[in-house]
């Protein structure tokens, strides 16, 4: 992921794992503007990434992830997503999920995990949301 934005042109170091929710701290090339980036990955046709509770509240403008697809393509797929639209997406996602039934009919019972889906491609390489150019 830090060898994409580097050959997009921006300046990309990778943080270290006590740096909580960044993986990535990515800037343009003369240091004005910045942004963090939590990279998640996934494997497989399906254009959808598991992640818990906290990205419903993990928000903030220059914060984004980059939902990477390995897929049977040629090359992986990214999906450019600001923080807070991740975490609109996860509360109603799971919301919805939580007032339908299961399968036999029956309640679904609450729990952490949370789905961020991007079937319409709507954030696929959206490179520009990064505010960096």
């Amino acid at each position: 992921m830090a060898g994409e934005l580097s050959r997009r042109g921006y300046v990309a170091s990778i943080t270290l794992r006590n740096t909580r929710g960044i993986d990535i701290l990515v800037s343009n090339t003369d240091a004005t503007k910045s942004v963090g980036i939590q990279v998640k990955t996934n494997q497989g046709r399906d254009k959808k990434w598991i992640l818990t509770a906290k990205a419903e509240k993990d928000t903030a403008a220059n914060l984004f992830y980059v939902f990477v697809r390995l897929n049977h393509l040629d090359a992986p797929e990214y999906h450019v997503v600001p923080r807070n639209d991740v975490a609109k997406h996860v509360f109603d996602d799971h919301k919805q999920w939580l007032s339908s039934l299961g399968r036999k009919g029956q309640a679904h019972k609450d729990s952490a995990i949370r789905n961020f889906i991007d079937k319409d491609d709507k954030y696929l390489n959206r490179w520009d949301l990064l505010g960096l150019d």
